[in-house]
């Protein structure tokens, strides 16, 4: 789970309540919540051991307690390992009020980078890429002569020393009003270049989108196909991801059911659920469901998506300082267990796919948050922590 790591607490709620948010035209939402009894597979321990080691159903029944308010309008979230447990609450849309859908497809954000390095991972696995080969190879031209050598491992690894390229906002109140405008990928790097190196390569991690931007290039180049059709045929199709996909180019809609997201602009709840993702490409613009990434997750840890040999760059931390992530996964702990995992979030939606090695616990979930850029760790700590609590 990626948390940012200027975030060093939880920062507080909201201090303007939803009815002080005015959304023109807006019905009462009355807030619709399911919270299902834990549930397993046969294989799942049994009695007061099971309860013991589940996650903490009180908590995560409070936690969509009440939905919508303030800091949400709507949650979905999946927990499997010893003990399964799946919540919904809260509304389609403020407009009409209507309850929150189990199947409701969303913006994943950089979860996407999950499917990214694993379609590396692959590539290198069949011969195709070498990880130790460079950007300089297998992209001539791409970067100029103001640049070390860059690896593939240093891309997917956040190493590579290349600045955040071009961008249309750092800001949700700042890019909402060029919502609709493309950014190729080819001109978010083009402003990364400009800009020079950062650091040398392998020298210091540093999160960010052009990492995975540049791996989405050159696995189009590598293998003279669409990264969007590459990760349907390798990932999505063979793991009965049905409802996992990419926007076709500045296409600003979810397709199929999905919930409204909402954001805080200028004090009140704007909707921003259209929006042109293009310019987050192969760093954050698949559209998915909390079921699909929750295959794509066990799949993943169980070796099913990357081969272990290679699976291993997703749980390896650089030896720099501060270093955190692998190949698009983030390393934490907590209360004494070791968690892998990925947040994502764009205007109006937040995601979290997060679990132990052994998959003993995994948590998937969709927020509809209202701040879903800005305060992640306080997300988290609400749907997600309590399904490792115990």
């Amino acid at each position: 789970m990626h948390v940012r790591p200027t975030v060093v607490a939880l920062a507080t709620a909201l201090t303007v309540g939803l009815t002080a948010l005015p959304l023109a035209g807006s019905a009462a939402a009355q807030p619709a919540s399911s919270c299902a009894v834990p549930e397993g597979p046969a294989t799942a321990p049994e009695g007061p051991a099971a309860a013991a080691d589940g996650p903490d159903v009180e908590a995560l029944c409070a936690a969509l307690a009440g939905l919508p308010d303030e800091d949400a309008t709507a949650a979905l979230v999946r927990v499997g390992g010893r003990g399964s447990w799946h919540g919904v609450a809260g509304v389609r849309d403020l407009h009409s009020g209507a309850p929150a859908l189990p199947n409701a497809r969303f913006r994943a954000g950089s979860t996407t980078k999950i499917v990214t390095a694993a379609l590396v991972l692959r590539l290198a696995a069949e011969g195709r890429i070498s990880l130790d080969g460079t950007v300089q190879q297998y992209l001539p031209g791409l970067l100029t002569a103001d640049f070390r050598p860059v690896t593939v491992r240093q891309l997917l690894n956040f190493t590579s020393g290349l600045r955040p390229g071009a961008s249309l906002g750092d800001s949700t109140e700042e890019m909402y009003p060029r919502r609709f405008e493309t950014l190729t990928p080819e001109e978010v790097v083009a402003a990364s270049v400009a800009k020079g190196p950062g650091h040398a390569p392998g020298a210091e991690q540093h999160y960010g989108n052009i990492h995975y931007t540049v791996l989405g290039m050159l696995i189009e180049k590598v293998t003279g196909d669409t990264y969007a059709h590459q990760a349907a045929v390798r990932i999505f199709r063979p793991l009965g991801m049905r409802h996992t996909s990419f926007p076709a180019g500045p296409d600003p809609r979810i397709h199929g059911p999905h919930h409204r997201g909402y954001e805080v602009i200028g004090g009140r709840l704007t909707d921003v659920t259209d929006w042109n993702m293009s310019d987050r490409w192969a760093a954050g613009d698949m559209i998915s469901t909390t079921a699909d990434l929750e295959r794509l997750l066990t799949a993943l840890f169980r070796g099913r998506v990357v081969a272990r040999p290679h699976l291993r760059e997703m749980f390896t931390v650089p030896d720099v300082p501060g270093a955190r992530m692998g190949a698009a996964l983030e390393r934490f702990e907590l209360n004494g267990r070791e968690i892998w995992g990925k947040t994502g979030s764009r205007p109006g939606y937040h995601t979290v796919v997060a679990a132990t090695r052994d998959l003993s616990r995994t948590v998937v979930y969709s927020v509809n948050a209202t701040d879903a850029r800005g305060d992640g760790l306080a997300v988290a700590a609400r749907f997600a922590f309590p399904a490792f609590s115990r």
